[in-house]
């Protein structure tokens, strides 16, 4: 990203997609690219956005509500994710401004959302996210509960889950983790894999994501997480 502008930076990842793509034998219109602007103000999204892109991915509920809505307004047909971790009393507003969640992995969220989606008769595209390494630090649901995770958020809580979000340890190599997340979809019906970042996007791709979360490789370094 260094030396580049954020409507280069958008265009390598873009070309670095189809390549991917091309090699696992995939057709990249399967692929949706998630730039994710966190930290970013508008100033900085306009050009990514004059540059065609559409699908924007945000961390935190209140970032995005202070500068989103007026974004949107500009530009219709604008798509925001969640990609961060939601707290289950900020679903009413998750619900209402993202078009999709990336991060589902608990009963009570699940409990907010359901509740949310049916008072406001929205409903974003839901991800579970998987804790692929079990990671203590990290959210997410471990791999030996996502069956029964699943199964309850359908059965007890009527949501749709259509899809399954990870982000592997960064000490590992991200392909087990990946393959994991895939073969947890596979069986549980779920078709969605939302899977990669700037530094191991063209590796999830091989492994099906169906949403690649880019980042830095787009907007540059962040000063705060």
């Amino acid at each position: 990203m260094e030396g580049k502008t954020r409507e280069e930076g958008l265009s390598a990842v873009r070309t670095e997609i189809v390549r991917a793509c091309r090699d696992a034998g995939r057709d990249p219109t399967n692929v949706t690219l998630v730039a994710v602007s966190k930290t970013f103000g508008t100033e900085a999204i306009e050009p990514v956005i004059a540059a065609g892109q559409r699908v924007f991915g945000e961390n935190r509920v209140q970032e995005a509500k202070a500068k989103w809505p007026a974004l949107c307004a500009r530009h219709p047909g604008l798509e925001l994710h969640l990609v961060g971790s939601l707290q289950s009393n900020k679903a009413k507003d998750a619900v209402a401004l993202f078009d999709a969640i990336h991060s589902l992995d608990r009963a009570s969220l699940a409990e907010a959302l359901a509740r949310e989606i049916d008072r406001q008769g929205r409903r974003p595209l839901l991800f579970v996210e998987i804790n692929s390494g079990a990671e203590p630090q990290k959210a997410g649901v471990l791999p030996q509960d996502a069956d029964a995770f699943l199964a309850a958020c359908r059965s007890t809580y009527g949501l749709k889950i259509s899809g399954l979000m990870c982000i592997p340890p960064a000490d590992e190599a991200p392909a087990p983790h990946f393959a994991l997340t895939a073969q947890i979809a596979r069986r549980n019906g779920v078709s969605l894999l939302s899977m990669g970042m700037s530094a191991d996007f063209e590796t999830a791709i091989a492994f099906g994501a169906t949403h690649v979360r880019v980042g830095t490789a787009i907007f540059g370094a962040r000063a705060t997480a």
